[in-house]
């Protein structure tokens, strides 16, 4: 579906926005604009990576914005992002999108509100845009990684925690490479010979946003190794109180082993009080254990 949006008779350029385009669709429209097939190609895959790319009489951008049907489990680019691709001159600017997109509204009523008056201005308000879109996502994030936290210092032991930390911290490291890939885009908008004011702002938000998922990353890392640190201590405690209970039953288990060989000559078979002897045996060494066992503090 090709919707035209801004007229170069009242805008001085013009917007054709095409969702879901057919192969009909692409190609009148490369015709119309003589764009480079390569490139339309690249618009028809979904999984490309950002890029900017500048040809003789125009610039064509690859765009991943944070999709709006986030997946619990989502840990792979597709998942988690969707393209946008911009074919931007003086004189017209394309956007092509596989979905439908709901940020295009607000871009419009932006460009109204502002009362754009060139393709430039437009361009920086689709990428302010889309750089917002990671905005409330990275929110969120955060805040699981302070709920896991949370988890991985009190754990209750029927939460998944390991699963969970691990889809965050895919999310998080593939958000993280699409801004790294997307700085491209940024910095030829926001260029020394090209740049103002807006494309100033447009360059900190883009900061902000990198900077956040930096932090998220690296607190995230921290968390899966106090994580591991945290169950190692754990396991230790554990077998440090099944080997504290070995120790003690060790000397009881050689006794009665002892005496359980059913042997005819055993000196003390036929004494009256070699059970209850036995016992006051076990009971004594049971008893220096404990003692040597404090005296260590290991109790």
């Amino acid at each position: 579906m090709i919707n035209k949006i801004a007229d170069s008779k009242e805008n001085g350029f013009e917007w054709l926005d095409m969702t879901e385009p057919t192969e009909e669709d692409f190609a009148k429209v490369a015709n119309k604009y003589n764009l480079h097939p390569a490139l339309v190609n690249d618009c028809l895959q979904p999984d490309h990576l950002p890029k900017f790319e500048r040809m003789q009489h125009y610039s064509f951008i690859i765009f991943r914005i944070y999709t709006e049907s986030d997946l619990l489990e989502a840990d792979n680019i597709q998942d988690l992002t969707s393209t946008i691709a911009i074919f931007f001159c003086e004189e017209f600017i394309l956007t092509i999108h596989l979905k439908k997109q709901s940020l295009f509204k607000q871009v419009i009523e932006s460009m109204e509100e502002k009362m754009s008056s060139s393709s430039r201005e437009l361009f920086n308000i689709l990428i302010v845009y889309c750089l917002n879109t990671y905005e409330e996502p990275l929110k969120e994030l955060s805040k699981s990684v302070d709920y896991y936290e949370k988890m991985v210092f009190l754990r209750p032991k029927d939460e998944p925690i390991l699963k969970g930390i691990y889809y965050l911290k895919r999310k998080i490291d593939l958000l993280k490479q699409m801004l790294l890939l997307s700085y491209d885009i940024i910095d030829k908008l926001d260029s020394k010979d090209e740049g103002n004011v807006e494309t100033r702002d447009t360059r900190d938000q883009f900061i902000k946003l990198q900077s956040m998922l930096i932090s998220q990353s690296e607190n995230l890392h921290q968390l899966l190794d106090i994580y591991f640190s945290v169950s190692s201590q754990r396991t230790n405690d554990t077998i440090r109180v099944l080997t504290i209970f070995s120790v003690f039953f060790m000397p009881m288990t050689f006794i009665v082993g002892l005496y359980g060989m059913n042997f005819q000559f055993m000196p003390e078979l036929k004494w009256k009080l070699g059970y209850p002897g036995v016992l006051l045996l076990i009971a004594i060494i049971n008893g220096l254990i404990f003692i040597w066992f404090k005296r260590k503090k290991w109790l």
